[in-house]
């Protein structure tokens, strides 16, 4: 039998019961962005990377207000939310150079959103072939990547994208 080692992944479960607040306003607060992964630091909305990726360089776009009402979001702020997402994808492109993205918003816990309070943009890159039998049969994804690596690289080439 093989095993799959990844220790990152108890992080994710254990904070899933002491998390109090919200790790989005939390990260924006520190002013800590590479500890915290922010890509990018808007007037009305920021780009972080998602902690437990769906994909190599799944990327979340938020509204720096704690809101969890798509339908309360300000034009301005759903307008900079709209435009970062293009930038991403721009960078995501350079940088990583994906086959294609699903992109989207996770409303409500039906819907599968892991935090209702503060809504986000999803932005995940994908490749031919990068789904398999592992999430289905093993319950397990397979990131070909480190996040700090792809965090570097896709900082290191953000100016090429303004």
């Amino acid at each position: 039998m093989e095993r799959l080692y990844s220790p990152w992944r108890s992080q994710y479960i254990e904070g899933l019961s002491k998390s109090e607040g919200c790790f989005l306003c939390d990260a924006l607060k520190e002013n800590n962005d590479e500890k915290n992964l922010i890509l990018y630091r808007g007037k009305k909305a920021f780009v972080i990377m998602n902690l437990f990726p769906y994909n190599a360089g799944h990327l979340m776009v938020c509204p720096n207000e704690h809101i969890g009402d798509f339908t309360s979001i300000d034009e301005e702020t759903l307008c900079e939310i709209s435009l970062l997402t293009q930038k991403m994808v721009k960078l995501l492109k350079l940088v990583l150079k994906p086959d294609g993205f699903n992109i989207g918003y996770n409303l409500g816990k039906a819907a599968g959103a892991g935090l209702e309070s503060h809504i986000h943009n999803h932005i995940v890159p994908r490749w031919v072939g990068d789904t398999n039998f592992m999430p289905a049969i093993g319950e397990v994804r397979v990131i070909s990547q480190d996040l700090r690596e792809i965090y570097s690289k896709l900082k290191e080439k953000l100016k090429d994208v303004e």
